[in-house]
C-alpha cells in the first residue's frame, strides 16, 4: 500500500515523489475505477433487461461503485493536485495523509462490498 510508504518519508521527500509519480498513478488507477463502473452499470442494465439474474444485487453494487467514483471529485482530485503541485505546507502533509488514508479506507470498503454484491448477483458465494 502506498500510504505507509508515503508516511515513512519526510514531507519534502513525499511531495517530490508525488510530483514525479502523480501522472502515473492517475493513468493506472483512473482506468481501473472507470472500468469497474462501466462493468457494473452494464451488468445492472443487462439484469434489468432480464438477461442476467440478481438485479437487486447489481443495482446495489452500482450504487456503491458510483459512491467510490464520487470520492475522486469530492476529495481526491483537490488533495492530489495539492500534493502534486506542492501547494500544501510541509507541516500539513502528515495530517492530510491521515485524511487521505481515511477516505481511501472508506472507498476501499465500499468497493469491496460492491464486488461482493456483484459476486452474489452472479450466484458466486464470496
Amino acid at each position: 500500500m502506498l500510504v505507509p510508504f508515503w508516511r515513512s518519508q519526510r514531507p519534502a521527500e513525499f511531495l517530490s515523489w508525488y510530483e514525479q509519480h502523480a501522472g502515473l498513478l492517475l493513468r493506472f488507477f483512473g482506468p481501473l475505477e472507470i472500468a469497474s463502473g462501466v462493468l457494473v452499470i452494464g451488468s445492472t442494465a443487462l439484469a434489468w433487461l432480464g438477461y442476467l439474474p440478481g438485479l437487486a444485487f447489481f443495482a446495489a453494487a452500482t450504487g456503491l461503485t458510483l459512491a467510490v467514483l464520487a470520492t475522486f471529485p469530492l476529495y481526491f482530485k483537490a488533495v492530489n493536485t495539492r500534493f502534486e503541485t506542492r501547494l500544501i505546507d510541509a507541516a500539513d502533509v502528515a495530517g492530510e495523509l491521515e485524511r487521505w488514508a481515511t477516505w481511501h479506507s472508506a472507498r476501499t470498503f465500499l468497493a469491496t462490498l460492491a464486488f461482493g454484491l456483484a459476486l452474489l448477483a452472479m450466484g458466486i458465494r464470496p
